[in-house]
């Protein structure tokens, strides 16, 4: 099992918008932009075949990106590349990491971070559970989410799914904003991110008047 020192001390990072990724989740990426080309490219080379995943920060027009304290690095487990050069990858989580600082290397065009993985050392751990979860209330609230926001899935599936996968699962998948997502990821344990996942959909219940997003397969 991995522990803290043996995580790199630099990230290359990859900034982007709504993309959520948890340990021991998975996240398929497509990869086409030169910069983030040649960054796949520079990780595969590496044995730790690891990309920083991390959300922007809302700014006003005009100022330049900031990023986000913590974001969530991911080994790079699958990839195939097309025939006009673009990949599709697939980042299996590994831990949450906060960012120190960025480092600047000559010509490379992507970003790269400093980052400290102290605080998160349990996302380096078995999966975890959450004991205190009234399973039945939970996905009742979830199936009226659901159907609030036209949304489909598998209900067998996440009658029968762990505690982690099916909590995860869903803070990846579901329509929610940037800075909620951020929220998600950040909560410090299994359980306080149920808790804000109920919170998001409840609060989506409340204002929804409707529709709430696309179909999720």
């Amino acid at each position: 099992m991995l522990n803290t020192k043996d995580l790199p001390e630099t990230l290359a990072l990859f900034p982007l918008p709504g993309a959520l990724l948890l340990p021991r989740s998975k996240l398929p990426l497509h990869i086409f932009e030169p910069r983030y080309l040649t960054m796949l490219e520079d990780c595969l080379k590496t044995g730790a075949r690891m990309i920083g995943m991390i959300q922007p920060r809302a700014v006003p027009a005009g100022e330049a990106q900031r990023l986000h304290s913590i974001g969530c690095a991911g080994r790079v487990t699958s990839f195939s590349e097309t025939e006009d050069g673009r990949y599709m990858i697939t980042l299996t989580g590994v831990s949450r990491f906060r960012l120190i600082g960025e480092l600047r290397h000559g010509e490379q065009p992507y970003r790269v971070g400093q980052v400290d993985w102290a605080g998160f050392e349990r996302d380096l751990r078995l999966p975890e559970s959450d004991p205190q979860m009234d399973r039945p209330e939970f996905l009742e609230l979830l199936r009226r989410y659901f159907e609030a926001s036209s949304l489909s899935t598998e209900w067998s599936d996440l009658k029968e799914a762990e505690d982690e996968l099916l909590i995860n699962a869903l803070s990846m998948l579901c329509p929610f904003s940037p800075e909620e997502r951020q929220a998600l990821l950040e909560a410090p344990s299994l359980t306080t991110r149920r808790e804000t996942l109920v919170a998001l959909m409840e609060f989506a219940l409340c204002g929804s008047g409707g529709s709430l997003g696309e179909t999720m397969q």
